[in-house]
């Protein structure tokens, strides 16, 4: 979640008027995040998160994310529900850009999340993983291994700028993930961005599960990939086992992973590491001005791709035997 786009009180006022969700009481800009407009709405009927959608997500791909919150809600996972306007419709246009409007989950996002957080977080993307295996919508991984080059030769020019011998390991290990990806794993819908600012808690247990705009059909185990690399590495970049077995005996108290899956495991991280290098690097060359946005830091993941290039097996992950 980000703010990229100012809106102005009359627009406001006129877009919320199609609603039936009573009168706006507050709403304020939420600048966590990096690629849609998000504000908290208070209204006197409920809050709500209003979204203006910007940067990669693609206008085009907007009705499959609004059906499949609308599916996962019904399957009763506990994620946002798009809200319909007076005409029936989720989507709509504010400031300029498609907009929603989404119920509001409680709960909070952890920041440092112990390995209970991890256990139950796995448990949570196995269950959306089954609750979407019957979702009828496909949409392809716009950001998978067949991207990757593309995103680089947008920043290779600046790659060294930010450290030293970045463009050149990023090739090497471009031309190396090319070799080795894997093909014809389970695959149905994931989550592809279910970083820690994503999933709420209450307590130990999760309470919802957000932020669905990456969202596509790949492999499963590509979805647990990237829940190791953002769950389980501590502040000093070094991996927690712990954390890792937690998440995965979570993922697999729900849904076990097939050996296929397992092989794959080790080379899923590094290209789940790869990939969101990849964007933040080039979100951090290419800040807009005056944008209420935190860029992250793209050798965070660097530093968690040269840690995966000498992981063999998935028990150095955490898997148990």
């Amino acid at each position: 979640m980000a703010v990229y786009t100012e809106v102005q009180d009359e627009d406001l006022s006129a877009f919320l008027a199609t609603y039936d969700i009573g009168t706006v009481l507050s709403y304020k800009g939420i600048a966590e995040g990096v690629e849609n407009t998000n504000y908290f709405l208070h209204t006197t009927v409920a809050s709500y998160i209003l979204t203006l959608y910007e940067k990669r997500v693609k206008e085009t791909d907007l009705p499959f994310f609004i059906d499949l919150m609308q599916h996962l809600a019904k399957k009763g996972l506990n994620c946002p529900l798009p809200v319909n306007n007076r005409k029936g419709e989720a989507l709509g246009r504010l400031s300029g850009r498609p907009a929603a409007i989404c119920t509001f989950l409680e709960g909070i996002a952890i920041r440092r999340p112990t390995a209970q957080h991890c256990g139950a977080l796995g448990a949570a993307l196995a269950k959306l993983h089954l609750a979407g295996s019957d979702f009828e919508r496909v949409r392809p991984n716009a950001l998978s291994i067949d991207a990757w080059a593309l995103l680089f030769a947008q920043a290779e020019a600046q790659a060294d700028n930010v450290s030293a011998g970045l463009s050149r390991r990023t090739l090497q290990e471009l031309k190396a993930l090319e070799a080795e990806w894997p093909a014809g794993l389970p695959s149905g819908i994931i989550h592809a961005d279910l970083f820690t600012d994503n999933v709420f808690f209450i307590g130990g247990e999760v309470s919802g599960l957000i932020d669905f705009y990456f969202a596509c059909t790949d492999a499963f185990a590509y979805d647990v990939a990237i829940c190791l690399n953002a769950w389980c590495f501590e502040v000093d970049g070094s991996f927690n086992l712990t954390k890792g077995q937690a998440l995965l005996a979570g993922y697999q108290s729900v849904r076990r992973l097939e050996p296929g899956e397992v092989e794959a495991l080790p080379v899923l991280c590094r290209g789940s590491a790869m990939r969101f290098m990849l964007t933040r690097l080039v979100d951090w060359l290419n800040v807009p001005p005056g944008a209420l946005v935190r860029p992250k830091d793209p050798l965070e993941y660097d530093r968690k791709l040269n840690f995966h290039r000498h992981v063999k097996h998935a028990r150095e992950l955490g898997l148990a035997a």
